[in-house]
């Protein structure tokens, strides 16, 4: 398998329609549930292991659900009309110092459902001309609707379950 294409350099198209907002959902909502099949088998020196300075399969988990406060945050800006949205940590510092490696899976995976569960609650309650509104996303410097940004977090999602795959076939499980 091919190494994933950097996250960084990435290009998105969002000319579909907000009413696609449902099916956007659903990749969102199946998320912590693909996770779990991903590591499921997975032993658990090899969940913790890292290919150089990269994170290991458990930082990879953890990670998805770092950055739900960025999402809800952005959700809120969105709604708020403000013109930009609030920017990302390009650092990684909650990922980088939140000891994922440190924790069982078992306590990461439910760390991501926990989180998952109150981005979803967040996103059931609007309506499709919410999902209509926009601001401009502060590093890609594109506008983004917020249908546009549910399916920038479903990339992502899938970005990282990509990565795991890669890190368990690396690694021989």
């Amino acid at each position: 398998m091919p190494a994933a294409w950097p996250w960084f350099e990435r290009k998105f198209d969002f000319s579909f329609p907000p009413e696609k907002y449902p099916d956007i959902l659903e990749r969102l909502r199946g998320t912590p549930l693909r996770l779990q099949e991903r590591v499921r088998g997975l032993s658990p020196e090899v969940c913790v292991q890292r290919e150089g300075d990269s994170w290991s399969i458990q930082e990879n988990v953890g990670h998805v659900a770092d950055l739900e406060p960025l999402w809800i945050g952005r959700i809120d800006d969105i709604l708020a009309g403000t013109e930009t949205m609030r920017a990302a940590d390009l650092t990684n510092a909650t990922t980088r110092q939140a000891g994922h490696n440190n924790r069982s899976m078992a306590d990461v995976l439910a760390f991501v459902r926990g989180v998952r569960r109150t981005l979803m609650d967040r996103l059931d309650s609007l309506t499709v001309e919410q999902m209509g509104s926009g601001a401009l996303h502060p590093r890609l410097q594109v506008p983004m609707r917020l249908v546009d940004l549910c399916h920038f977090v479903a990339e992502h999602d899938d970005y990282h379950l990509a990565r795991i795959t890669e890190l368990g076939r690396t690694f021989g499980e």
